[in-house]
């Protein structure tokens, strides 16, 4: 799983940094998530929602993790618990790209500032490129060229419909995504725990990109896995990232206002 082998492995390399750390501040909005560590790390996530009624009798849950009781928390705690809910896997992914956020500009890594993934794809040539999740840049820019493309969604409406040509349901990803020269992941298939999948069915010569702002984890896992470009966020205005959050921003949001796109290159 990439998550905990991620996550093993900064342990394996930083055990006693991580065990001081804890979460000194949090922001669950709409679309985002984000959390300030103890050492000043920031992190941000997609929100993923439940899909079960929040009143139901059976999903008050009043423990760890919930509402008053995430500030203070130790981070290995976080990923050593066994809660399951989406909103849990949120914070859980935000707190992992804070932790990662200080190795990854370290100086160990390939970085290139200010530039999209999309931007380091050769789209000249005729290839078949799948995007997992609906990107409406990327589908603009691919569907201009000669490639060929398909678009893996859970929901054909989140296409526009001139785009709907494209959609592959999500579940069918096997008939495609082995066939494909490039394949572009969003990143919210590392906070719902689906990229595994995925990328053990990508062919061994495609080039693959995982992109978003719950991509901005240490890469080496990602690249033991066959991706070659990681699509972060460096988070450069983390006190204006809260209001953001809070205020139900998503991700173009935090880069009009407070962050940077990076790509991690293999």
């Amino acid at each position: 799983m990439i998550i905990e082998d991620t996550y093993n492995l900064l342990k394996s390399r930083y055990k006693n940094r991580l065990e001081e750390l804890s979460i000194s501040d949090v922001r669950i909005g709409t679309y985002l998530t984000a959390v300030r560590l103890s050492d000043g790390s920031i992190g941000a996530s997609a929100t993923l929602t439940d899909d079960q009624p929040f009143c139901a009798k059976s999903s008050r849950d009043f423990g760890d993790f919930t509402p008053l009781k995430i500030r203070g928390q130790k981070v290995m705690d976080i990923f050593e618990s066994e809660k399951k809910s989406n909103t849990f896997f949120s914070l859980k992914m935000a707190v992992l790209n804070a932790i990662s956020s200080k190795f990854i500009s370290s100086g160990n890594y390939k970085i290139i500032e200010d530039k999209d993934p999309i931007q380091l794809v050769n789209l000249d040539s005729k290839k078949t490129i799948t995007v997992v999740g609906a990107f409406h840049s990327y589908i603009r820019k691919i569907s201009e060229t000669q490639n060929k493309l398909y678009v893996l969604e859970l929901n054909e409406e989140a296409l526009p419909a001139e785009y709907r040509k494209f959609f592959i349901p999500a579940g069918k990803f096997k008939s495609v995504i082995p066939l494909s020269d490039i394949v572009i992941i969003t990143g919210q298939t590392l906070v719902n725990s689906t990229i595994d999948d995925l990328l053990f069915s990508i062919s061994s010569g495609s080039q693959v990109i995982v992109t978003g702002p719950s991509s901005s984890i240490i890469p080496d896992i990602l690249f033991e896995n066959k991706v070659s470009i990681i699509g972060a966020v460096k988070i450069t205005k983390p006190e204006i990232l809260f209001d953001i959050v809070s205020e139900g921003g998503t991700g173009f949001h935090l880069f009009e206002y407070c962050a940077q796109k990076i790509c991690i290159i293999k």
